[in-house]
């Protein structure tokens, strides 16, 4: 039986910064790549299917919300415990924020395409992982 593609949801970016995000995604790891631009929009998402990695945005582009707000809720959801979440954000102090909230560190999209982002999204995203 074929591994189904890992899926990753990305929340509250612009539709440029979203085509970038999954472009680069897609090309590293082949990952099936879904947006949602408000908060609740992707705690629906999350319910519906299974997703391996949830990239939110410092501040969401729907209602400029706080990301952070919505890792908070991700991470009161009993069900989305396991979940990887990362921030997108360049912001240290917002890292640290997101990492006490029980997000894992995540990146800024100035340095998307850089191969540290890569090193740092492997173990969520790369299908040899699941070995």
């Amino acid at each position: 039986m074929a591994a189904r593609a890992k899926r990753v949801l990305d929340v509250g970016q612009c539709r440029p910064d979203h085509s970038a995000t999954r472009g680069v995604l897609v090309s590293w790891f082949g990952v099936d790549v879904d947006q949602a631009h408000s908060a609740d929009e992707a705690l629906a998402k999350l319910g519906e299917k299974p997703y391996d990695l949830v990239l939110v945005n410092r501040q969401l582009d729907a209602d400029r919300s706080p990301g952070l707000d919505l890792i908070r809720s991700i991470r009161r959801e009993a069900k989305l415990s396991d979940v990887p979440v990362m921030l997108i954000s360049s912001q240290d102090d917002a890292q640290e924020a997101a990492v006490e909230a029980g997000a894992v560190r995540g990146f800024g999209k100035a340095v998307l395409a850089h191969p540290a982002t890569q090193v740092l999204l492997k173990p969520y995203l790369d299908i040899t992982a699941w070995a």
